[in-house]
């Protein structure tokens, strides 16, 4: 199970390996674009993981009548992802 700071660090190595390919004159020219498709990829699930921490740590201990209104503002978040 990948921790959220392992998550973290495989994004920014993708980020920097993007970088890094734009400077090579070399490059294969689909090479950058499935680099930053699995960026966003990452990304995605990184934040769905995210909203799943949270989500389940905000309701912890709420009153019943904040757990809808957190349950409202994450799935607003969800929904504009």
């Amino acid at each position: 199970m990948k921790t959220i700071q392992h998550r973290f660090n495989n994004i920014i190595g993708q980020l920097e390996g993007s970088k890094k390919m734009l400077t090579d004159n070399e490059r294969d020219c689909f090479a950058v674009l499935t680099q930053l498709k699995a960026v966003r990829s990452a990304t995605a699930s990184l934040m769905d993981k995210i909203l799943e921490i949270e989500f389940n740590r905000c309701l912890v201990g709420s009153k019943p009548a904040g757990k809808d209104k957190i349950e409202k503002i994450f799935k607003e978040i969800i929904k504009n992802k």
